[in-house]
């Protein structure tokens, strides 16, 4: 019996439409790729047993959207957001100037379907959140990389940039950056290049769209200035995550803007609330636990970080330069520059290894190509060592480099 086929569903795409997504057939044995944690931090007796609590005390509220708290979402966790703002971060709002949101990329796109139109300019960070980017050429903005420095983005560049711009008689829609535990980098943006920031940005009357997706995951010791919201509401936009210090399967995030910023994203998030029984959750853990919880998860990552760095070294020698970060999950790592990393990346795939080229990371492709970015988050500290010591014989095989590695020299097979 024949099967009657169907209409040509490839003929009624829209324009515009991304490749075909492959099929999940599992992860690698070593995975150093996207925003996964460890899975060994989860806390799940707890969790569980704050899953029963609030169920219990508000499962009745079910029944309404958004539990009848209004659109902004669950009022406990606004007021967990507050109070972590204002302790971790020198913000002051109230929960009224909370939005709570199905991941920090749902408050991504608000904010782009909020300000942006094709032909609009931005400035982007050179080295950003690869989501962010593809974003805004899918939206067809016109991106400005901004320069960084070991310590995020240079002023002077800023400077130049909007200069520039004006002169053209453009004025950018936006500034995205990521201050604090920059992605992929992982640095700082030191207090005195805040003020900088600031400045030039409300000279120029262009808005700071600021991601603190890993801002709470800063290495124990090393203080972070205040956010730029902090120092900034009127001119700045923020989005911030519970993804990377709880769960990233949570899709738990907020925005935080002037109201009659946050009152137009509000109207433009049409999904008719965020899951509320993840936001009573996270609430319920977290209203007792954030600081202990993140100050254990930070320690762990740390140690982690400390073995992909040592393996790095071991593995590849002076072929390597690593860009330690201060915080999150990420390592940044540039080699030589012959080596093109998105060649490596099938050999790599087919030896069980998964790792993010840097092109994707990148507001033009072309100036890191021969970088890359490895999560250290998720794989145990074994797996990193022999998932960096297995990538190392990757590249080795398809580049020459590294020509040593744990002070043994290769030879070609």
């Amino acid at each position: 019996m024949s099967t009657p086929s169907g209409p040509d569903y490839a003929r009624l795409f829209r324009k515009g439409v991304p490749d075909a997504a492959p099929r999940f057939t599992g992860f690698p044995k070593y995975n150093f790729i996207g925003g996964h944690n460890d899975p060994t931090r989860i806390p799940v007796e707890a969790l569980a047993d704050c899953a029963a609590a609030a169920l219990r005390r508000e499962g009745s509220l079910l029944a309404l959207y958004n539990l009848g708290h209004g659109p902004l979402g669950h009022r406990g966790l606004r007021d967990l957001v507050v109070d972590k703002l204002k302790r971790h971060r020198g913000v002051t709002v109230t929960r009224e100037e909370v939005l709570l949101t199905s991941g920090s990329l749902q408050g991504l796109d608000l904010v782009n379907s909020l300000l942006l139109e094709r032909g609009d300019t931005v400035l982007v960070e050179e080295l950003s959140y690869g989501g962010s980017i593809s974003r805004l050429r899918t939206l067809g903005v016109n991106i400005v990389p901004m320069p960084l420095d070991a310590e995020g983005i240079r002023i002077d560049a800023l400077s130049d940039a909007l200069d520039a711009l004006k002169a053209k008689g453009v004025t950018p829609k936006y500034l995205y950056t990521i201050p604090t535990i920059q992605n992929p980098t992982g640095s700082i943006l030191p207090l005195e290049r805040r003020e900088q920031l600031l400045k030039l940005a409300r000279a120029h009357g262009v808005p700071v769209f600021e991601d603190e997706c890993y801002a709470d995951l800063v290495w124990a010791g090393m203080a972070a200035p205040p956010a730029l919201y902090a120092m900034a509401p009127a001119q700045v936009i923020h989005i911030g995550s519970f993804s990377k210090t709880l769960a990233p399967a949570l899709r738990s995030a907020y925005a935080v803007a002037p109201w009659p910023v946050l009152s137009r994203l509000v109207a433009l998030k049409t999904d008719a609330g965020s899951a509320s029984v993840e936001q009573m959750l996270v609430a319920e853990y977290f209203s007792k636990n954030f600081d202990s919880h993140v100050e254990r998860l930070s320690s762990v990552l740390k140690e982690k970080l400390d073995v992909m760095v040592e393996a790095v070294a071991r593995e590849f020698g002076s072929a390597a330069e690593c860009f330690v970060p201060k915080g999150g999950i990420f390592l940044w790592v540039r080699l030589p520059p012959e080596v093109d990393v998105r060649k490596l990346v099938k050999p790599a795939a087919d030896a069980g290894i998964a790792f993010n080229p840097g092109p994707e990371w990148a507001v033009e492709p072309e100036t890191a190509t021969s970088q890359l970015r490895l999560c250290f988050a998720l794989p145990s500290k074994e797996e990193i060592r022999e998932g960096v010591a297995a990538f190392a014989r990757v590249c080795f095989e398809q580049t020459g480099i590294p020509a040593q590695s744990g002070n043994i020299r290769h030879a070609a097979g």
